[in-house]
């Protein structure tokens, strides 16, 4: 694969990156993820064990932190 810079950027300007989630509804993915991110962990707080950490604990964690995440692009602070 001999493709110089030059053909990898021209090759790439023909098909523009289209984002999953909208620019005008990132705040609203964002307050969702978070709010199902906080309400998860909340039952899991309830009822500790084993089964609820892969059930309600580790999709909770990754909710609030995707959520914290389009929730700060939304407003254009970007980490």
């Amino acid at each position: 694969m001999d493709s110089s810079l030059r053909e990898v950027w021209q090759a790439a300007a023909g098909s523009p990156f289209l984002p999953t989630v909208g620019k005008g509804s990132q705040f609203l993915v964002g307050f969702v993820l978070l709010a199902n991110g906080l309400v998860a962990s909340g039952i899991f707080a309830l009822n500790r064990s084993l089964l609820n950490l892969t059930t309600l604990g580790i999709p909770a964690s990754l909710a609030i932190a995707f959520g914290v995440v389009y929730m700060f692009c939304a407003v254009g602070v970007y980490v």
